[in-house]
Parts: structure tokens; sequence; C-alpha cells
């Protein structure tokens, strides 16, 4: 038995999202603006203004990036994949179950992955936004309220402290997870904690590699949970290429929040003498810590590769990607792209479907 929108129809709706973002993408990047006149690219493009006033760090190119990273996995064929693994009967409850879920404002669209999963899955998504981005998933909400009422209706948002929820996903930091835990802890949840990118380098990468990993480090400035905050580096590593390779991406002197940050501890690590490197507005220090702060990245020098693949496996609870060439058992990201997951890359490696699946499975919603 199955309700009556089906996963089928999800499928084609998200699909159509895709499409969307590719319009609103190609109208950003043309200097004819060809679809200027187009409702749902001033649907985007009013939401994008406004998150970057509200949150200086949402700058153009860095909700654009988000809107691409989206884009590219929105299409029948992903998505059709994506869910072929489960039961189609599982994934059209009859009763739909809400899912409450309190957003990160970390990078533009933190949570879109978690408001996909909900939806596509036939649930009610209940979001609480975080502050510093609370326009960008209320305009693809509309959106796809658009494309069909019916689904759009899922998807609600409180300012309130959420209720009248089965289940709930929050993310947030290593402190806000006793929090989660103190209020929600007795609903079906997953929590997410502090996790960070990092990257090994074997040292005979190449300049367009390394430049691509500067995307890795510098999209979004470094604030996303798959940003590059570390580098692994073998022992007696030249950093001059590193340096080199990163000067494309000086263009983050002209962001002030960033630079603040830049120079405060560029400051702090002078007065200190601690020892570090320092591009213009990059600081490189080593620390076997993972999570550096904007405006740092922090490296290890290894002895043995073999080593430190088996040091990273048993610490991958701290880690929500690496970055390199395909290195045995761990599973690697290329570089360049840390930022555009697939839909399988659950957040901590948390898969969110089984999650609402087994939920229905325990609550007889199915029958």
């Amino acid at each position: 038995m199955s309700s009556e929108v089906t996963t089928d129809d999800r499928i084609e709706a998200f699909d159509q999202l895709g499409r969307i973002f590719e319009s609103y993408i190609e109208y950003e990047t043309s200097h004819q603006k060809p679809g200027s006149k187009n409702y749902n690219n001033l649907i985007l493009e009013n939401a994008v203004k406004e998150a970057g006033i509200l949150n200086p760090w949402f700058n153009r190119q860095n909700v654009i990036t988000s809107f691409s990273a989206i884009s590219r996995i929105l299409n029948r064929t992903n998505l059709s994949l994506w869910l072929r693994n489960w039961d189609p009967e599982l994934l059209s409850p009859v009763t739909p179950l809400t899912i409450g879920v309190i957003m990160a404002g970390n990078i533009p669209l933190a949570g879109f992955h978690d408001f996909l999963s909900i939806i596509i899955t036939g649930h009610k998504f209940m979001g609480k936004l975080s502050s510093r981005d609370d326009r960008l998933l209320p305009a693809v909400a509309k959106l796809l309220s658009m494309i069909n009422e019916e689904i759009g209706q899922n998807a609600i948002f409180s300012e309130e402290k959420l209720s009248g929820i089965d289940a709930i996903i929050a993310t947030g930091s290593n402190n806000t997870y006793r929090y989660f835990d103190y209020y929600f802890g007795k609903h079906p949840h997953i929590f997410r904690k502090n996790r960070n990118g990092v990257a090994i380098l074997k040292g005979d990468e190449s300049t367009d590699q390394l430049m691509a990993l500067g995307d890795d480090i510098f999209t979004y400035f470094g604030l996303g949970c798959r940003s590059v905050s570390k580098i692994f580096i073998p022992s007696g590593y030249n950093m001059n290429k590193f340096l080199e390779a990163m000067e494309k991406f000086s263009y983050v002197t002209e962001h002030n929040k960033y630079m603040n940050n830049y120079q405060y501890f560029r400051s702090v690590y002078l007065l200190n003498k601690i020892h570090h490197l320092d591009n213009g507005f990059l600081l490189l220090k080593e620390d076997e810590t993972y999570h550096s702060p904007t405006g740092i990245l922090y490296y290890e020098f290894y002895q043995s590769l073999d080593s430190l693949i088996s040091k990273l496996d048993q610490e991958k609870d701290f880690l929500q990607c690496i970055v390199s060439d395909t290195l045995g058992k761990l599973t690697t990201v290329p570089f360049g792209k840390a930022q555009f997951p697939e839909l399988w890359d659950y957040a901590d490696n948390i898969n969110t479907i089984d999650f609402l699946i087994n939920l229905v499975k325990k609550t007889g919603h199915d029958l």
C-alpha cells in the first residue's frame, strides 16, 4: 500500500528542482543574464542577496558553489540509483512521520541533504533554521511547492522549540551535542558533532592537484565540515610548491571577516613566538589536532604512510573526509572534490535513509 504521491513523483520533483538550480547558475554566470525574467531565478536571486546581507560569510561565490554541488546530484538517474536498495513500500509510508531537523549555519544550505532525505522518503520535514542561514532553504522549499504543491507542503519551518516530532536530526558542535541530548535524547535521533576534512600529500603531487586541494581548503572560507583544515605531509616536504599553488586563492584578502581572523592569529603567533609559515592570507602551523581556525591550516609530518593510514583509520570518527589519491583501506576523495559529495556520502557516515526506513518499520507506519 502506498500514499497518493509516489517515490517517482518525488524523484521527478527534485529532478526539476535540480534543473532550476542549473538555470540559476547559468543566469548568474552569463553576462547576458538570459533568464533574468524567470520567476524561479528571481526567487533564488532574492534569497542569495538576503543571505549575503545577513551573513557576510555567505558571499555570492560560496552560495553559487553550494547550488552547483546540489544541482549536480539532483537528477533522475542519481536519485533513482540512490534509492534503489530500499523497498519502495517503505519509501511511501501511508502516515508520514514528522522529522525535526536542527540546521547548521556554517555553509550555505548545510542541511539540504537532510531536507532531501526526509521529503524524498515520504516524510514531513520540520526545520529549525540557523539564524546564520534562514533565507536559502525556505526559498528552495517554495520552489519545490511550485513544482509539486503536495510534496512541497511537507516542508515546515519553526522558530520555536521543535514539538510534535517523531524523530530528530541535529547538527552542531561538540558543545551543542549535550544540549541536543538533554532536550531531544528521548526521541529517535541522529546527533552530529564537529568533524573535519584532512588531506594527505605524498610529495609528488602536481601543481594542478595542489591547486585543486586549495579549493578543498578555501571554499566556504574553510567553514564546512568537509573543508580541509589539516594536511599530512611526508618528512622533509618542501612547502614552497604548495605555497605557490595557494597563490590562486589570494582573493580571500578581499573578505574582511576572513582577513580579520587571519590577522588576529598572525598577531598571536608573532607575539608568542609560535613557529608558523605565512603567505599573506594563510597561516600554516604544525599541530597534532584536526580543527584549525579560519585562516589557518594545520600540518603534520609523517614518517610512514602505512602508519599514517592506520592512525587515521583508528581516528575516523573525528574526520568527515580524507582528500588524497587512493590509499588502501581508507576511503578518500580526489583533490578538489571535498565540497561535492555524492548522495550516498552521508555526514558522519550515518546513513540517513536507513535511519528513516527503520523508523517506519518500528512504528508500523508502512502497514
